[in-house]
């Protein structure tokens, strides 16, 4: 498995490749330094450097690259299980469509809830200046001659998926790389933005808001809430404490989708999120009832991957509810 990450070693290499690369899990600061590396198995990770993992990518035998970036208190073993699910699922619909890479950024090891949510918070800020440098790395190697000619370009189609806090880091991280490095504005690099269980505020992507960013470095962006998240309860409770008082993106959708952008669309999952992931309904995109078996908003996720429309019948329409098959 492929994966880049913030998260630093044990023992820093550079500018040599870690060949034995451990994760510090004690440490959860960001380096300033991305690492790109490959699993193989666990407890057992090489780093191969971003040319050769972008190579890596080029040449695999998928169509396209779904970036999957975790929520918080994930250890990297947590974020591979996860991985390892969602492209069994990938798989399971269409084989040698969809490979899936984490970019797993350094959440806290310490116990208790809170503590742990105001470290990942920062954890998260600080690694959205690292990952913008993968953004700028990615789009140097693409428009590389030497890397990419005429006549063999890279053709992948590249998209996107956070989960809960994840979605603070790529809000954050197309920010810091807007500012740094195209002050013109972001290409568009994502098909698809998929935003599950957003721990940001649900005024995000309003036009003005830090958060329109993901939909002009996006084809779609995709929503998916649910009212009764019990993680994203507590995580508002949490930020009252920085007298942030609005309901999460990941409660209610868009607070207003007339001043979100239009390629923003907003889907309720309140009638299978607790099904899936009982009790909290946080983690309700990969399996369904049953483990290893799609569940319903994967389904959707997965249809639109295929299709590069959200709702292919319908090109007005802006929203959905998924609702309960006891099959699934």
């Amino acid at each position: 498995m492929l994966f880049i990450t913030s998260r630093m070693p044990t023992v820093n290499t550079e500018p040599e490749f870690n060949k034995h690369f451990v994760f510090d899990l004690k440490n959860n600061a960001s380096s300033h330094s991305f690492f790109c590396c490959r699993r193989h198995k666990k407890g057992e990770y090489e780093e191969i450097g971003s040319s050769a993992l972008l190579q890596a990518l080029k040449t695999a035998d998928y169509q396209q690259v779904l970036i999957y970036i975790h929520g918080f208190s994930n250890l990297p073993e947590d974020v591979f299980a996860s991985t390892e699910e969602l492209q069994n699922l990938c798989d399971q619909q269409k084989p040698n469509e969809v490979l899936v890479l984490p970019l797993i950024w350094p959440c806290d090891a310490d116990l208790g809830i809170i503590k742990n949510y105001w470290d990942d918070q920062k954890s998260a800020d600080q690694s959205a200046f690292t990952f913008a440098r993968v953004m700028q790395r990615f789009m140097e190697w693409r428009n590389s001659p030497d890397c990419n000619p005429e006549d063999n370009p890279c053709l992948k189609r590249v998209n996107v998926l956070a989960h809960s806090m994840g979605n603070r880091v790529l809000r954050q991280t197309l920010t810091n790389w807007h500012r740094y490095d195209q002050p013109h504005g972001l290409p568009l690099l994502f098909r698809n933005s998929f935003l599950v269980a957003a721990d940001i505020v649900n005024e995000s992507l309003h036009k003005g808001e830090e958060g329109e960013l993901i939909s002009h470095a996006s084809r779609n962006v995709v929503v998916y809430y649910a009212s009764d998240d019990l993680a994203l309860r507590a995580s508002k409770i949490s930020n009252l404490k920085n007298a942030e008082a609005s309901r999460r993106l990941g409660h209610s959708g868009p607070e207003d989708m007339e001043k979100t952008p239009k390629n923003v669309y907003a889907i309720d999952c309140d009638d299978v999120n607790t099904r899936y992931d009982p009790p909290k309904g946080h983690s309700y995109f990969r399996s369904g009832i049953r483990k290893g078996q799609p569940g319903l908003v994967f389904a959707h996720i997965f249809r639109t991957l295929l299709s590069g429309r959200v709702f292919p019948n319908d090109e007005f329409r802006k929203s959905s509810i998924i609702g309960l098959d006891k099959r699934a």
